[in-house]
């Protein structure tokens, strides 16, 4: 782990510390005893039915990987797809962003493609995740049955902003797709122009992003690669958020017994609390799951301790002994592989102009 990594995570823990401390102080009568018992009655199928569905979320990201390889590499099938996918996401869950790109290295390496072209895929998947999700909060919010019957109502007026803000976010994005898609060179070579006055180096490394994102945009070959794109990314969130669900339903509490469209609200924030995250433990996202469950839905805290965990267990650290399994059977070392994509990325950031 190189100095800014060993930094970063230093700060992590220490925000993490306080807010941990803040919560504690906050939660004075937490009982301890209430929060076993309450653990004790998960109803485990339903914490199965959840694992099942992240495991076809996988699934559903290498069919989407695949399609974006359809231009380049037409014969690669699914399946070869879904071993880099499950090793890298091992990869993120034990190493935190050190393994962020695992998966595109293996990719690249499994395909015989450079690592450039698959870090490319990689920038585009994060719009359509994005979009995805926007899909399925707008929804949310302007169905009569969905954000407005939430406990709190009151809460329901800052949701809508922040469902206003994913659209405009998700427009810009999709606008500035199209620019770099038509023009991309163009906007490249503008971009490494105006910002190397500040810094040549940081010029030179962002309008090399801009040419990697335009050649990942170059991988969606015709509106009906769009559409199954589209659709496959909507079916793939909806899909986590049914794995939500299952969790929250596990416990048999009412105050639990949340609806789809509303357990959204809990993607939100475990997405908005990921940016605070500790290798292999996590923090951020569950902190945040559970001062949503406990704030906006009244759950008790010892039973939002609980349920914050385990979302955190299912969705994210659920793929980890398939991944560990895989990745023995094929004699890769996750560590080896999270520096080794660290140093191809550095080799592609100074690769010269196309």
């Amino acid at each position: 782990m190189d100095k800014k990594r060993i930094v970063a995570s230093v700060v992590v823990f220490l925000i993490l510390a306080v807010l941990i401390y803040l919560q504690y102080r906050h939660w004075q009568s937490f009982d301890w005893g209430t929060f076993w018992s309450e653990t004790d009655r998960i109803k485990k199928v339903h914490v199965f039915h959840a694992i099942a569905l992240i495991y076809i979320g996988y699934l559903l990201r290498a069919v989407r990987w695949k399609i974006f390889l359809q231009p380049s590499r037409p014969h690669v099938k699914m399946m070869d797809m879904v071993s880099p996918t499950i090793v890298g996401f091992t990869g993120l869950a034990l190493l935190g962003r050190a393994g962020e790109f695992i998966r595109p290295y293996l990719i690249a390496r499994r395909t015989n493609l450079p690592f450039s072209s698959q870090l490319a895929v990689w920038a585009v998947e994060r719009i359509f995740d994005l979009g995805a999700f926007t899909v399925l909060m707008v929804l949310a919010i302007f169905l009569p049955s969905a954000l407005p019957a939430i406990p709190h109502p009151e809460y329901y007026a800052h949701f809508r902003e922040g469902g206003f803000l994913l659209i405009g976010l998700v427009a810009v994005l999709a606008a500035g797709a199209v620019i770099v898609r038509r023009s991309g060179n163009a906007v490249a070579a503008w971009t490494e122009k105006r910002f190397a006055r500040l810094s040549a180096n940081f010029g030179h490394k962002l309008a090399q992003k801009i040419r990697e994102f335009g050649q990942g945009l170059d991988t969606i070959h015709g509106s009906f690669s769009m559409l199954m794109l589209t659709l496959i990314s909507v079916g793939m969130w909806y899909t986590i958020a049914l794995a939500y669900q299952e969790v929250t339903h596990s416990y048999g509490a009412a105050s639990l017994e949340i609806p789809v469209s509303q357990v959204l609200i809990l993607m939100g924030a475990s997405m908005a609390g990921s940016m605070l995250q500790l290798p292999a433990v996590g923090g951020g996202s569950q902190m945040a799951i559970i001062a949503t469950l406990s704030g906006v839905f009244d759950v008790s805290p010892e039973l939002a301790a609980s349920c914050g965990i385990l979302l955190w267990l299912v969705t994210f650290a659920a793929v980890i002994p398939f991944g560990l399994i895989l990745a023995h059977h094929e004699r890769l070392s996750l560590r080896k592989l999270s520096a080794e994509s660290h140093q191809a990325e550095i080799a592609a950031e100074a690769l010269p102009p196309a």
